[in-house]
């Protein structure tokens, strides 16, 4: 399995790919975050200065200006804004706040402490024990109003500002959110298509131990969670490391001791994420591999569904499925207690946990008197501002630990050992085939070929007959090089298999198997495999001289009738009909029939072997054939039996030398071979 490291590099491999838009992502987000952070700023600057900046000192003044207030036939300003007056300073006076009710005062306070209001007279009560009483007038509610209305002016301003960057934030969330969202779509694009071209190189021996199911799997599913990654959690830490440093940069502006509070959240949220992800990598791969396991299921039942069907295994399938399901649940159960626990919850406790301590050290004036209102509102406003980046980072946890653990798995395909797929082509052999002394084993010492050697020559038809697990089939994937020879080697026309590249060596040969693979498209796609080099006359002319051209253009689309998946609306023998033409059309060098007529109606068959002459002429055939009455014609028949070639010659001499494969003759044309023996030996 890959590592975490190699998988991350990998991954950051591909997203370098999109360096730009990434950057220009992050850059938008960045610019969005710093905007929105202003926002706390700015309800500061409106609740202490323009709201309760009323309590301000204000002077007597002699001229009316823009800041100025009448009161009882005297203008005042207040002193942040003493400096636009016409006159200078004159006598201070106070407007003060007790509970729900404003008064004016006529001078300044000595001290401030709890206030109280009794009438005309305002009673101060410091914490020292001090006392102060004052003859106060209160205010009506327009008289109040006209030492609001010099700050409306500055509150809509600033309200104009907060508008202005809720809009750029808007405007910036959108660019980060579509950059990162197509680039994220680019590169899973990239990294399917790198997927699946490596499958294309992998060897045949690796479909042989992983159900197709699986590689589906981590083509479509795991690719998919790792496009995550870079959308939601790529945005979610980046923008909550963004939001926590600005975040605690202005709470240093604001306070030293604000900050404070907000510091241990650092090192608390990396002991979260490492604590997390100890317990949820083991539950994430547990999910991924059951998924991948059903995926494989469902697409091997779909396969053989009337096999399951007619011997009646519905329940049984069912039963498999529902336990593989049941595991799934449980283990995305564990991963859901997982994250209720230590995701929205926890935050919550910590939010509220530092809240109580910062009220409850305000009211009791432990953070002294430099905390304002609008401070304490900046602070809670930042500190839930910091939760949300918390709660993102912490809820994407999840999110990540799915994609490392699927990025794995498709780097883990990735990292099989493939074969390079060359360009350009080599001239056309002549398709002269020698086998000599070929021993092969598909595990380990378990030998399914033994000291095979043989000769095909140009033009001739090679027949390969025995039993099952003979090595008939073993033979054709040695010369196809899907498999390695063991030892001994394969030459055509003189020349070491292992020095022509796979993709050159089978430009040139053709092949029809027993049960014939059709893909998606039409019949005439079928026959070309939309290779444009085999023209329209050329899969006309294959599909004529196969006889099967009059049979496909009765259709109502004729040969661009549509086939779908496996060519299931046609017949066994049309299917292979199409096969044949496909391996005509291409015109190799060596052709391979690989017991292709054994699952083909007699009719069907008197057709097909009308058209093998065709077929044959002009290049080396090799026929697997259970059915020996089809390769009496063959130059050469091969018997063989538990890997060996135990005999060989026509089928005349075959035949009179009276051996196995005359007793399979026998026996599959209805005679006693025992019958025939023994009248033999009474001669």
């Amino acid at each position: 399995m890959t590592t975490n490291r190699q998988t991350g590099r990998r991954l950051f491999q591909y997203a370098w790919t999109f360096r730009k838009p990434i950057f220009l992502a992050l850059l938008l987000l960045a610019a969005a975050v710093c905007a929105e952070l202003a926002g706390p700023l700015i309800a500061k600057r409106m609740i202490d200065n323009n709201i309760l900046g009323i309590e301000k000192t204000w002077y007597e003044t002699t001229g009316a200006g823009k800041y100025s207030v009448n009161y009882q036939g005297k203008q005042y300003i207040r002193e942040d804004h003493v400096s636009y007056a016409d006159s200078g300073q004159g006598k201070q006076v106070r407007v003060l706040q007790i509970g729900r009710k404003y008064v004016f005062l006529g001078g300044q306070l000595a001290f401030d402490g709890e206030r109280t209001l009794s009438g005309s007279t305002l009673t101060v009560h410091s914490k020292d024990g001090r006392e102060a009483s004052y003859t106060v007038r209160q205010l009506s509610a327009g008289e109040l109003f006209a030492f609001y209305r010099p700050e409306f002016g500055g509150m809509m301003t600033l309200a104009g500002a907060y508008f202005g960057l809720l809009l750029l934030v808007a405007l910036f969330t959108f660019g980060q959110r579509y950059l990162l969202q197509t680039t994220a779509n680019r590169i899973i694009q990239n990294m399917r298509n790198d997927v699946f071209a490596h499958i294309q190189k992998l060897p045949i021996q690796y479909f042989d131990n992983l159900p197709a199911g699986k590689v589906v799997s981590r083509i479509t599913n795991d690719t998919e969670a790792v496009r995550e990654l870079y959308v939601a959690v790529l945005a979610n830490f980046f923008s909550g490391i963004i939001y926590m440093v600005a975040i605690i940069g202005a709470l240093f502006l604001l306070d030293y001791r604000l900050a404070l509070f907000a510091i241990p959240l650092v090192p608390l949220l990396y002991v979260w994420i490492i604590v997390y992800r100890r317990f949820a990598v083991h539950y994430n791969q547990q999910i991924r591999s059951r998924l991948s396991d059903i995926n494989g299921m469902i697409a091997e039942s779909i396969q053989g569904m009337p096999i399951i069907q007619a011997f009646r295994r519905q329940k049984e399938t069912l039963r498999e499925f529902g336990e593989m399901n049941d595991q799934h649940f449980r283990f995305q159960n564990k991963l859901l207690m997982l994250n209720s626990i230590t995701s929205h919850n926890l935050v919550n406790v910590v939010r509220n946990v530092i809240f109580l301590a910062a009220i409850w050290m305000f009211g009791g004036g432990l953070l002294g008197a430099a905390i304002t209102v609008g401070m304490l509102y900046a602070f809670v406003d930042y500190m839930n501002r910091m939760m949300q980046p918390i709660v993102g980072i912490v809820n994407q946890l999840s999110n990540m630990e799915t994609a490392i653990v699927s990025a794995e798995r498709v780097f883990e395909l990735m990292g099989e050992p493939g074969i390079d797929v060359i360009d350009g082509t080599m001239p056309r052999y002549r398709g002269n085939v020698s086998f000599e002394r070929v021993t092969f084993a598909y595990k380990g010492e378990e030998y399914v070929l033994r000291d095979i050697s043989f000769e095909a020559k140009h033009g001739e038809t090679v027949a390969l007959v025995g039993h099952t697990g003979s090595g008939k089939s073993s033979i054709l994937n040695l010369l196809f090089r899907f498999y390695e020879v063991g030892d001994g080697r394969i030459l055509i026309d003189g020349r070491d298999l292992q020095q022509i590249p796979r993709q050159h060596l089978r430009h040139h040969m053709g092949i029809v198997l027993q049960d014939p693979f059709l893909f998606t498209g039409t019949i005439a796609s079928n026959v070309s495999l939309n290779d444009p080099r085999i023209t329209r006359e050329q899969v006309e002319k294959a599909l004529r001289d196969v006889g099967a051209y009059d049979m496909f253009a009765a259709l109502p689309k004729g040969i661009d009738e549509p086939v779908i998946e496996k060519g299931a609306t046609l017949s066994a023998g049309q299917r292979q009909l199409v096969s044949f033409a496909r391996a005509l059309a291409f015109n190799p060098a060596i052709l391979i029939l690989d017991e292709a007529t054994a699952s083909i109606d007699t009719e069907t068959e008197a057709i097909i072997q009308a058209a093998l002459d065709v077929l044959k002429k002009g290049r080396t055939t090799f026929i697997i054939a259970h059915r020996l009455s089809t390769i009496r014609s063959a130059d050469r028949i091969l018997v063989l039996d538990h890997g060996r070639i135990v005999e060989r010659g026509n089928h005349d001499e075959l035949m009179a030398l009276r051996g196995r494969y005359y007793q399979m003759y026998l026996l599959q044309s209805g005679e006693d071979p025992s019958a025939d023996r023994i009248a033999a030996n009474m001669t």
